[in-house]
């Protein structure tokens, strides 16, 4: 009998030191904190028009509350890591959570954090509270205190708040269970290879400060010509394509060639340089090692069956000037420059001269430079040599005429030019 209770007692004492190291359930901060409509907060019922990352969103808004119909958010309380520029750890997957949660959402609204809207340090995006409702739901979920709790981003005036005291107990929930960016563990989703993560858009408005620097970025292969590709990637922030040159010289061959098709997305791994023959930047010694194809460093092919944006652009907004967000301020550019190596379109040109290359030394022998004039602009179209059949295109089968070309938006001798690979990406009219 003393051996039964003993063991009883002995089983007893096993299970509540089990209930004792047994964590608690989490709690759901995000679906607890409840909507307050009736509070002395701004609010705005809204849609979404871009995403950018996982704490910055641009939502079509009422004209009555911003003239221009669209609200650039920036959530309060949180900063996720990177994945427009620099691309760090767990911002791709914090961006993914953000898409998902919003892309599912019945109704979005945002609230400011008292009675007035307020702008964040860069004086174009606003800072806000996030709620969703789910299609079948009754309540609205916080966004921000949803992307605090589940340990996808790191403190930023978290505290200092409306919100203040549930937000810290998100954060400090996150860091106990040791989530995502508290973890200290790897993102598998993140490359840690001795290159620079980032986007095109990243490197092409900053190009000069990665000259000599590995860098690794993602695009969709849209031209093979000398030895090089063209790569470009959509940036939702701002709206545009950005593209650069990328070398491969004769150090590719197989499978590695392979990876540059046209048509593929790929991971491109290289190293920024200026290219002074050219007067251009571009990225050159592309490595594959077939034996270990997820190495770091080399390329790979993400996904195949794209096509070039052939962007349809006026001649004026190719020579004008744009402002675009870069870093905590917005910057001004040539549009052509940041569009470099990008594909595009343009209509109605008028071809009022053409040079030949008559080198025969060159291998640009035989092609041409159409200087054209459309809407007031003058406009550069650069073509390699071409040919109709066997028979190569001279300047009279332009001059004179009006056309539409596709090309590459490309760099010579201090002016812009749009560059044209094949005789089918010029359309003449007359």
């Amino acid at each position: 009998m003393r051996k039964i209770i003993c063991f009883l007692l002995s089983l007893l004492m096993m299970c509540s030191f089990a209930l004792a190291e047994s964590p608690a359930e989490p709690v759901d901060y995000a679906g607890a904190l409840p909507f307050n409509r009736g509070s002395e907060t701004v609010k705005a019922e809204v849609t979404v028009k871009t995403y950018v990352d996982g704490d910055t969103v641009h939502f079509y808004v009422d004209e009555q509350i911003m003239e221009n119909g669209v609200l650039k958010a920036r959530f309060l309380a949180i900063n996720t890591p990177e994945c427009t520029g620099k691309i760090e750890e767990y911002g791709k997957k914090a961006a993914a959570f953000t898409r998902e949660k919003l892309s599912l959402a019945e109704s979005i609204i945002v609230e400011s954090d008292d009675g007035k809207w307020n702008v964040d340090s860069t004086g174009g995006r606003y800072l806000v509270w996030v709620w969703y409702r789910l299609p079948g739901a009754t309540e609205y979920r916080n966004l921000n205190l949803e992307i605090l709790q589940n340990g996808l981003c790191i403190a930023n005036s978290t505290a200092n708040n409306r919100y203040g005291s549930i937000c810290m107990s998100a954060l400090n929930q996150a860091r106990s269970l040791k989530l995502n960016v508290h973890s200290g563990q790897k993102d598998p989703d993140f490359y840690y290879g001795d290159a620079v993560e980032l986007t095109l858009k990243e490197l092409r408005s900053n190009i000069e400060n990665y000259n000599g620097i590995k860098v690794a970025f993602n695009g969709i292969i849209t031209m093979n010509s000398g030895q090089s590709v063209f790569v470009e990637s959509f940036d939702e922030e701002t709206g545009l394509y950005y593209g650069m040159s990328v070398y491969y010289g004769h150090g590719l061959s197989g499978a590695g060639l392979n990876i540059l098709s046209v048509g593929n997305e790929a991971r491109i791994v290289g190293t920024v340089q200026y290219y002074e023959a050219g007067g251009t930047w571009q990225v050159s010694g592309l490595t594959y090692r077939m034996m270990k194809p997820k190495d770091p460093g080399n390329i790979q092919k993400l996904s195949d069956g794209h096509s070039p944006a052939w962007v349809l652009t006026a001649p004026e907004t190719f020579l004008s000037s744009i402002s675009i967000p870069v870093g905590e301020a917005e910057q001004a550019f040539d549009y052509a420059m940041l569009a470099l190596g990008t594909s595009i379109e343009m209509h109605g040109l008028s071809v009022k001269d053409v040079y030949t290359t008559m080198d025969e030394e060159s291998s640009s022998y035989g092609a041409m430079t159409l200087t054209c004039e459309a809407e007031g602009q003058t406009i550069l179209v650069r073509t390699v040599p071409l040919y109709d059949g066997n028979v190569p295109v001279t300047e009279d089968f332009f001059l004179g005429k009006t056309i539409d070309v596709k090309g590459i938006v490309d760099y010579y001798e201090g002016q812009y030019q749009i560059k044209v690979f094949t005789l089918p990406s010029v359309i003449i009219h007359n």
